[in-house]
C-alpha cells in the first residue's frame, strides 16, 4: 500500500498489515514504536548503546509475533508493551551483576536546536535527571519514567508493572520526591531561574 494511506492506520492495523507482507506497515510500525522503547531504555540504563540494542530486540520480538496476531479491536499484543519495559531492568541486573558500571555519558545535542549555549544545558539537565534516575530504587524508575517522561496513564502502567494503579501511585510519588531531593541544591547550576 502507498504510505500516504498507511500513515493514518493504527499499530494494530499496521501489525496485521506487517504480518501479510507489507514492508511499509512494518517501517511506519518501526518507525513509531522504536523511538519510545529507545527512550525509555535509554532512560533506565543510563547508556545509548545499550538501549538502541534493546530497543532492537523489542522490534524483533513484534515481529517475531506479528503471524500470530489477527487485531480485530483486541489490544495491541498484551505481551509487547509489558516485554519492551522488562528489556531494560533485565539488561540492567545482567549488567550490575557483571559489576560494570554505567557509562557517564550526556546526551547529544539533536539537530536544529538553538543554539550551542541552550544544547549544552539541555544537555547537562538531562545528564542530571538520568543520574538521579539511576539512584531511584529500580521500580520507581520504572514507573517515574513510565509516567512522567512516556506520559502513560497510571492504568497502563500497572498492566506494564503488573501492579495496581495505587502501587503506581506510590511509588511515582515516591520517585518524584526522590528527584526533587536529588535535584534541589542544583536549579542554578542547571540553568533553571526562579519562575522556573
Amino acid at each position: 500500500m502507498p504510505r500516504d494511506t498507511l500513515s493514518p492506520l493504527s499499530d494494530d492495523a499496521l501489525l496485521v498489515l506487517y504480518a501479510n507482507g507489507d514492508r511499509e506497515a512494518a517501517r511506519l510500525l518501526t518507525g513509531r514504536l522504536a523511538p519510545r522503547v529507545l527512550a525509555y531504555a535509554w532512560r533506565v540504563l543510563g547508556d545509548r548503546a545499550e538501549a538502541e540494542d534493546i530497543a532492537q530486540e523489542a522490534m524483533l520480538r513484534l515481529w517475531r509475533i506479528a503471524p500470530d496476531w489477527r487485531g480485530g479491536g483486541a489490544q495491541f499484543p498484551p505481551g509487547f508493551s509489558r516485554g519492551a519495559t522488562n528489556l531494560a531492568p533485565d539488561r540492567l541486573r545482567r549488567r550490575q551483576g557483571r559489576g560494570a558500571d554505567p557509562l557517564d555519558e550526556a546526551p547529544e545535542a539533536a539537530d536544529g536546536q538553538p543554539g550551542a549555549l541552550q544544547a549544552m544545558i539541555e544537555a547537562d539537565r538531562m545528564a542530571a535527571l538520568n543520574m538521579a534516575l539511576a539512584q531511584l530504587p529500580e521500580r520507581q524508575r520504572q514507573a517515574v519514567v513510565l509516567r512522567h517522561i512516556e506520559g502513560l496513564s497510571n492504568p497502563e502502567i500497572a498492566e506494564i508493572l503488573s501492579i495496581g494503579v495505587e502501587a503506581v501511585e506510590s511509588l511515582t510519588a515516591r520517585g518524584k520526591r526522590a528527584l526533587a531531593a536529588a535535584l534541589a541544591g542544583r536549579r542554578e547550576e542547571l540553568g533553571y531561574g526562579e519562575g522556573d
